[in-house]
């Protein structure tokens, strides 16, 4: 079977196709990103067990398309005005845990005998944390929004910025070692061309960026096309120049960075990003000899740890050092707790150039699985893992934590009759009628923009998270009489309790002597909130319909005839 498929490029593909697919599927059932998957499929497709890949410049061809868009999307996201509302915290603490890993990464290096080029080059891989990996599982916790998950994006641009300068840095190299005869054109040569590139993508976005992406918007496709192109024919030029494809694929973004259709475009492109990368990995797993990783499980191991461990720990140093509060650091440094795509393809460029050997590469891999697949439970299950925790963690945090409330607005009495967790669409709504009845009521969310929409609508409000067990113990609870919970289905542990359950525990926990009014989606969640100690348990969908229905039977009397009839057949089809 393996000699019909060696026969057939497209055969090949088809069965590494299909390969990545149920290994996808199996890192699914076992809660892992796909770049986890990807690299395995690349193992086992190489020459150390099936052995299927054989189309080896096809294959090469797209990884390196892969990369060019990859890049791409990477630069069209360094607009200048994203680069300048970053935040302190995200500033320092970015750029903190970058010059942490990298100056205790290349020590590390050192000290496992990996010599001074290679212990740098590796040092500097392990800074980069993966954008897709952090956002998808923030988004899939829904705390994208949380201040933790807004600083988090905050270290993503910063680390970002680093990759721009690392492989900027990295192509001076490649410019040298040309010089030196391993390759084409001089450093003045290639420095002027460089200079020219960017000179062309200033007077692109000047003039040009912004009418053009205009017009091509009328056909979303030719776009997306437009944006392929984009990055391929700037790829080729910088490699063509000796500035390499990355940096060139990289200027091909900040090209449509500044656009108005930025954001669709680098939607349209993650799943081609995604597909292409997959040949990348391929290529990346198909050429390790997995005879020699063995070589490197004990510096695979120390790294490991290293990133795991010591990232999250700079980052809530750094984070509590500057006045926030010991949980929220320690949620926003376990989503660094993992090296990314980016380190691959540094250490690949690294041997590209000959100033490293393919068994760097190799143990930068082993470092990418083991971090990539243990961060994953870490952030996925950060709760559990601070409530376990934090009675150590109380060195990182400074009394008073004041950065928290003065972004909060803690200017609040204690005497709110209704204490509303959710801010969302639901939960104003709620807030805005109680208060036009007279009820005091005090809104609570971990999402600033949700606070300071709150606090224009002139209502109260609190910053913080439903399930902190010390926040809700802060509350005055003892003087409301309502506790409402819209916050939406949010997974808070190995067991499938959810915030909602957790919110009610922990305020009959805390001596709350009033009801509890919880937000429910489907008839399943209602009867476990209710069973969970749910006074009343609402649901939006439903309790809408009822009052349209109310509405309509009251609009006309010539039509209440009708309505009944409609309710009927309901329930007969129900």
């Amino acid at each position: 079977m393996i000699d019909i498929i060696a026969q057939s490029p497209f055969a090949e593909i088809a069965a590494l196709l299909v390969l990545a697919a149920v290994t996808g599927f199996v890192g699914i059932i076992l809660r892992q990103p796909l770049i986890v998957s990807f690299i395995a499929v690349g193992l086992i497709a190489g020459p150390s067990a099936l052995d299927l890949v054989r189309s080896d410049a096809q294959i090469g061809l797209l990884s390196q398309l892969g990369i060019a868009v990859l890049l791409f999307l990477v630069g069209i996201k360094l607009d200048v005005k994203l680069i300048r509302s970053l935040g302190a915290v995200s500033l320092l603490t970015g750029l903190g845990q970058v010059a942490f890993t990298s100056i205790f990464g290349y020590l590390i290096g050192l000290a496992l005998g990996l010599g001074h080029i290679t212990s740098l080059y590796v040092a500097i891989a392990l800074t980069f944390s993966s954008t897709i990996i952090i956002v998808k599982l923030l988004s899939d916790k829904r705390e994208i929004d949380s201040l933790h998950g807004q600083i988090a994006l905050g270290f993503l641009i910063v680390q970002d910025l680093v990759v721009v300068l690392a492989m900027i840095v990295l192509s001076a190299i490649g410019i040298g070692a040309a010089a030196d005869g391993h390759g084409g054109g001089s450093v003045p040569m290639v420095f002027g061309s460089g200079v020219a590139m960017v000179g062309l993508v200033i007077l692109f976005v000047r003039y040009a960026a912004d009418p053009l992406t205009e017009k091509l918007a009328h056909a979303p496709e030719l776009l997306v096309i437009f944006a392929i192109a984009m990055a391929a024919m700037f790829a080729a030029v910088g490699d063509l120049v000796g500035l390499g494809k990355e940096v060139g694929g990289l200027l091909a973004g900040v090209a449509l960075a500044s656009t108005p259709y930025r954001e669709t475009i680098a939607a349209r492109l993650a799943p081609l990003r995604d597909f292409l990368l997959l040949f990348f990995f391929i290529a990346l797993g198909s050429g390790l000899d997995l005879s020699l990783l063995g070589t490197h499980v004990l510096g695979a191991i120390i790294f490991s740890l290293f990133v795991l461990i010591g990232n999250p720990l700079i980052v809530l140093a750094i984070m509590g050092a500057m006045g926030y509060r010991k949980r929220t650091g320690f949620l926003a440094g376990l989503t660094v707790a993992q090296i990314s795509e980016f380190s691959l393809i540094f250490i690949a460029m690294g041997v590209t150039i000959g100033h490293v050997q393919e068994d760097a590469l190799g143990l930068v891999t082993m470092v990418g699985l083991v971090t990539i697949a243990a961060s994953t439970y870490m952030i996925t299950y950060s709760h559990q893992i601070y409530a376990r925790l934090d009675r150590y963690l109380g060195i990182f945090e400074r009394k008073g934590t004041p950065r928290e409330p003065s972004e909060a607005g803690m200017h609040r009495n204690d005497n709110h009759q209704v204490i509303i967790f959710g801010l969302g669409r639901f939960g104003t709504a709620i807030g805005l009628r109680l208060q036009k009845r007279g009820i005091k009521v005090l809104g609570v969310d971990f999402n600033p923009s949700a606070i300071r929409r709150w606090r224009n609508l002139g209502l109260e409000t609190e910053f913080g998270d439903a399930s902190d067990p010390e926040f809700v113990a802060e509350l005055p609870l003892p003087h409301a009489k309502w506790i409402v919970s819209t916050v939406p289905i949010h997974p808070t542990g190995l067991s499938h309790e959810d915030t909602r359950s957790t919110l009610i525990q922990l305020t009959r926990m805390s001596g709350f002597p009033g009801r509890i009014a919880v937000a429910s989606h489907n008839a399943r969640d209602t009867e476990e909130l209710f069973a969970s100690g749910a006074d009343v348990v609402l649901e939006p969908f439903h309790d809408a319909a009822d009052r349209a229905v109310e509405l309509l039977c009251g609009a006309e009397s010539e039509e209440r005839l009708a309505i009944p009839a409609i309710e009927s057949e309901e329930r007969e089809t129900t």
